[in-house]
């Protein structure tokens, strides 16, 4: 599935496009320099959509590169890259990809971008959090520590309801040449989370307490934003305030990619959605975040066991954390809400899913910051490891650790690492193995951010066995910043 938009002037109205249909010629080439075009056509740019372009190509070989432009009107755009998967049932040895996603415009340049741009990838994963719905302020409140401070760069416009806010926002966020890029080089398996709308929105609720008809209204606009400005199929065109967002590609006989839809279908969050200590609520019998469709699609893809690793990508961390950063924070434990520890009896009916398949890595974003841990069922046998992106930009440059973090990691004997600066995940497959890198940068608030590795964690053999003792040493990649942590015993590492 190949994506333009039609945009001269993008963040005018309507783009500075004219009000009719445009047509747009397409071309895909088994070369850079389009010596041989493989497949060709026309197709409509309409204002109903923003004037973007939305072309299926078929007749593709399988898991090989290939290259596309798009042409209007003399103008010709860059072109992109973009490299086939292989056929369900292939032979594959090894699989690498990108993992990424939270990416706030005024808290820090898309440094990061740039820098997966030039990496080896199958593909990338973006977990969401494409765009930010706050209005553009001179000054903002401060990340945790108080205050106020100056942004990066300045949101256009006011916080985002209609269809047109969200199309400028989407447009500003698109200008930046560092995701121009990496969306050039990768093809991109695209997913929201709740920004993407309305901060911590969860099915019909928004946090601004509109009613649910009305808030649907706004869901709607965002909705047909994201869709007009993703690169994903026509099955996932919006319907009113409906959209199809959960889907599964299989990458030969290696890799199930399942990805989910954890805001659509979820119920409120508990305890008036707060970040603080645990209350009944969590534990609710009718508590749902996956929804039962989707419940039921996800047991039907992990019973398949077609493909040695199942991968469940998705937006909130399944790990429940006690997140006390001082010993006299709080008498009980502290857990974020807003993630799968305010859903208890939905997430230990998916952990018992897992029991037994020893072949389930779970990917997460929106904590901004890097984790990396066992999840364990009611019984506290590890059935599964999550891995948690950071963000691109979102909180700033951070820093190694946040101040706490010895305690949670003492707290959480499942937690195995733990970093708070920006940057994304690249991850390394193969049939006897999974390592996860985790590439962090040292600043995004100024240009020229310098990417370094920061850590690898490893899973191979039987993810029921937990690690031993910690164990960290150096990376042998010359880098001194690095750390690896690795299991003493047979099993998985993190």
């Amino acid at each position: 599935m190949i994506w333009t938009r039609l945009a001269p002037e993008p963040l005018e109205p309507h783009g500075g496009m004219p009000m009719g249909n445009v047509p747009v010629k397409w071309e895909v080439a088994s070369d850079e320099r389009f010596a041989t075009v493989v497949a060709s056509g026309e197709a409509q740019a309409r204002p109903e959509l923003a004037h973007a372009v939305h072309v299926e190509v078929t007749g593709l070989q399988p898991d090989r590169p290939y290259w596309y432009r798009f042409e209007q009107g003399g103008e010709r755009s860059l072109t992109g890259r973009a490299r086939t998967l292989p056929t369900a049932g292939a032979d594959v040895g090894s699989l690498r990809f990108g993992v990424a996603g939270c990416q706030h415009y005024e808290d820090g340049l898309f440094t990061a971008f740039g820098h997966l741009a030039r990496e080896e990838l199958a593909f990338v994963y973006h977990y969401g959090d494409y765009i930010y719905e706050y209005r553009g302020d001179m000054l903002r409140p401060g990340r945790g520590q108080g205050g106020l401070y100056v942004p990066v760069r300045r949101h256009e416009g006011q916080l985002i309801y209609s269809l047109d806010d969200y199309r400028r926002r989407y447009a500003q966020y698109k200008s930046d040449p560092d995701l121009q890029r990496a969306h050039a080089a990768h093809p991109f398996f695209m997913t929201f989370d709740d920004h993407e709308v309305d901060n911590n929105w969860a099915g019909d609720i928004e946090q601004e307490g509109a009613p649910p008809e009305v808030f649907r209204l706004r869901r709607a606009a965002a909705f047909q934003a994201w869709y007009e400005h993703m690169p994903v199929r026509r099955r996932s065109f919006p319907n009113g305030a409906a959209l199809q967002a959960y889907r599964s590609a299989r990458i030969g006989n290696l890799v199930e990619m399942n990805f989910l839809d954890t805001r659509q279908y979820r119920s409120d969050q508990p305890c008036g959605d707060r970040w603080g200590a645990t209350c009944p609520e969590i534990r609710a019998q009718t508590a749902a975040m996956l929804g039962a469709e989707q419940e039921a699609w996800l047991t039907r893809n992990l019973q398949s066991r077609d493909a040695r690793w199942n991968v469940l990508a998705q937006q909130v961390m399944m790990m429940s954390l006690d997140r006390r950063r001082t010993p006299d924070e709080a008498p009980h434990k502290m857990v974020n809400l807003d993630s799968w520890a305010g859903y208890e009896v939905p997430r230990q009916r998916l952990l018992s899913r897992l029991k037994g398949l020893d072949n389930v890595v779970v990917l997460t974003g929106d904590e901004h910051q890097n984790w990396a841990g066992l999840l364990h069922d009611e019984r506290e046998r590890p059935v599964a490891a999550e891995f948690v992106s950071t963000s691109i930009s979102s909180g700033g440059d951070g820093q190694d650790q946040r101040s706490g973090s010895d305690l949670i990691l003492r707290n959480n004997p499942q937690l195995k690492f733990v970093n708070d600066q920006r940057g994304y995940l690249t991850c390394e497959v193969t049939p006897d193995e999974w390592r996860t890198n985790f590439m962090v940068m040292d600043r995004v608030t100024t240009p020229r951010g310098a990417l370094s590795k920061r850590a690898t964690a490893t899973v191979g053999g039987d993810v029921r066995t937990s690690p031993s003792a910690d164990a960290y040493s150096p990376l042998e990649a010359g880098n001194p910043v690095s750390r690896c942590y690795r299991s003493r015993t047979k099993g998985a590492a993190a």
